[in-house]
């Protein structure tokens, strides 16, 4: 069994009007009267000054923190964050950055109105690293890294990483996040949460995104809970429908439907998986086996190049954020981006010819990955290619070259999903060996997908009950 070393842990769960409750627990018992909102905001308010002090999750506070207005949601009072690169009025936005200064937001962005008609109460804004591009929320210079609970000498994953780290932690229920590249599935997979990235068009999408030649943006929540996030999505389809895509609804459990399921262990960009996180996709394998499920093994046949053209996507982004960052602030100098930053805008500069190729092999990766769901219902695979890193091994400032390496031989998995817009969720499955820190799994569905994600989550909770943090 693996053990924790409870000196380098931190959690905020006690006795208080918040207790162990998970989001769709909390605002039920607001509904019937037994908790106040405002007595749950406070609450949350003092846990997560409790935790912050070692978790350095915070970007702001919000002075005074109240309900959502409007009609009753389905989770009206539950206290939450929005991530740092989303507006919502009156808090300023960062995005991680150190090259401009952040000025109050004059309105809600698009999703953010979305989140909050569920009634939630937002408490302030999370911590990311610049502008999203590291899969760990660490910083140049002498800023805190957002460290994770479990094990606070290790990331909290990134770029949710500060999200992930109040809910990890019992600071929040649930929290915002959003995931280009891996950006809700890692910080989940990091710290034992559930992860789900929707299908691209699911919720309402952000306007920088629609601008972009390639969308790979998508918003959505980490929660401890799968039927938290199951609820929110029930919530934010009541906001807006996409009427391309399937009806949700609320999933509220498991199907009795035995699925086909691909089996996925080393990814199909090159890196190899370590043997932790292979063992806890095996054991993953076994258990969906033992409930009737098919396991078989697939390998889907993308372009050799996968990896590269995604780094110089990435590369093309930093460099529009560079060359666009007066949009940001005025005073935005792209000489101040941090190393990981500058790293990628320098690369794509050198070799922004190949953009056109690019992008067109991109586009035609939808076609090679729907392939590998002919026969299958969906895939399994790890979210990442070796369990969450101590804190430095990410840092941006690492030589870029090193750095990237790196970075490429982590999020292995993660970004397949948000090239062809397909959902993925992530879900705790193990603990490694050393230092118990959480390993996650993936599944990833097609397009519309998500009742079938959360249904085998529900399953899977239920057969083997996430291993929690107060618990250790």
């Amino acid at each position: 069994m693996t053990t924790i070393d409870q000196r380098n842990t931190v959690h905020a769960f006690r006795d208080d009007a918040l207790g162990e409750l998970d989001a769709v627990g909390l605002a039920a018992a607001i509904r019937r009267g037994e908790v106040g909102a405002d007595e749950a905001a406070r609450a949350a308010a003092e846990r997560v000054r409790e935790v912050e002090g070692r978790l350095h999750a915070v970007r702001v506070h919000v002075d005074t923190p109240r309900p959502a207005t409007g009609g009753p949601g389905l989770l009206t009072g539950v206290p939450v964050f929005v991530k740092d690169n989303s507006d919502h009025r009156g808090l300023p936005t960062g995005h991680g950055s150190a090259a401009f200064t952040p000025r109050a937001a004059t309105q809600h962005a698009p999703f953010v109105r979305q989140f909050l008609s569920s009634g939630v109460t937002v408490l302030g804004k999370t911590r990311l690293p610049e502008f999203g591009f590291s899969p760990s929320t660490e910083y140049e210079g002498d800023a805190e890294p957002v460290r994770n609970p479990w094990h606070t000498g290790h990331s909290a994953g990134g770029s949710s990483g500060g999200s992930a780290a109040l809910v990890a932690s019992g600071a929040v229920p649930i929290a915002h996040a959003n995931d280009g590249g891996g950006s809700i599935r890692i910080p989940a997979a990091a710290c034992g949460l559930v992860g789900l990235k929707p299908t691209r068009g699911r919720v309402v999408a952000n306007a920088q995104s629609r601008r972009l030649p390639l969308d790979l943006v998508n918003d959505g929540i980490l929660s401890r809970s799968v039927r938290d996030t199951a609820t929110f999505l029930a919530a934010a389809e009541r906001y807006w429908r996409n009427p391309d895509l399937p009806r949700l609804g609320l999933v509220e459990g498991p199907s009795g439907r035995r699925l086909r399921i691909g089996l996925l262990l080393d990814s199909p960009a090159g890196a190899h998986t370590d043997e932790a996180t292979r063992a806890a996709v095996t054991e993953t394998a076994t258990a969906l086996e033992r409930l009737g499920h098919t396991v078989e093994p697939v390998e889907p046949a993308l372009d050799p190049r996968f990896a590269d053209d995604f780094l110089t996507y990435w590369g093309l982004l930093a460099f529009l954020i560079g060359a666009t960052g007066r949009s940001f602030g005025p005073d935005f100098d792209h000489r101040r981006m941090d190393g990981l930053s500058r790293g990628l805008r320098a690369a794509y500069l050198a070799d922004w010819r190949r953009t056109p190729g690019v992008l067109r092999r991109l586009g035609r990766t939808k076609e090679a990955y729907a392939a590998a769901f002919r026969g299958h219902d969906l895939l399994l695979s790890p979210v990442l290619a070796h369990t969450t890193p101590a804190i430095g091994h990410l840092s941006p400032s690492l030589p870029y070259a090193e750095l990237i390496e790196r970075i490429l031989a982590y999020v292995a998995f993660t970004p397949i999903d948000n090239v062809v817009g397909t959902p993925s969720l992530s879900l705790p499955a193990a603990r490694a060996t050393d230092g118990g820190l959480p390993i996650g799994v993936m599944f990833s569905g097609r397009p519309g997908a998500e009742r079938t994600l959360l249904e085998i989550a529900f399953q899977l909770e239920a057969e083997r009950p996430f291993r929690r943090i107060q618990d250790r």
